[in-house]
């Protein structure tokens, strides 16, 4: 593997511990925000979260393909505090992740990675609907 291959999966395992603090934070998440106001949105999150770990997957898979190994570390998830900033977490974790899926993406075409770049494109795609639907769900 050579230099810039090593830091595309460095990268990758970033954005796979991403999705690990991810799936920890909307199975936390779903079982404790309240309020009628977010009843449309658990079912959501629960949709999300299904994904997050199907995200997690492909990622797993990429870094394996590269010749890395997987991480297994999560990345700390914030501390509970209510509904409200639950969402705002959840938003602001899914518009880092669009960052670098956008950022991943180009590297892997940069880098001929065309079946890479493949997959990762649904995970692109299924964090711009995160992001929508969060953003819908906190009335931004």
């Amino acid at each position: 593997m050579n230099q810039d291959q090593e830091k595309f999966v460095a990268a990758l395992n970033e954005d796979l511990e991403s999705e690990f603090q991810s799936i920890v934070q909307y199975t936390q998440h779903v079982v404790m925000i309240s309020g009628a106001e977010y009843l449309s949105i658990i079912d959501e999150l629960k949709i999300h979260l299904g994904q997050e770990l199907n995200h997690a997957e492909v990622l797993a898979e990429q870094i394996g393909f590269l010749g890395g190994t997987p991480s297994s570390n999560v990345r700390p998830v914030p501390a509970w505090q209510d509904s409200a900033s639950a969402l705002k977490a959840d938003l602001d974790l899914e518009t880092e992740q669009l960052d670098r899926y956008r950022e991943r993406f180009a590297q892997a075409n940069e880098m001929g990675l065309a079946d890479v770049a493949e997959a990762l494109r649904p995970l692109l795609e299924q964090t711009q609907e995160h992001v929508r639907d969060l953003t819908t769900a906190l009335g931004d």
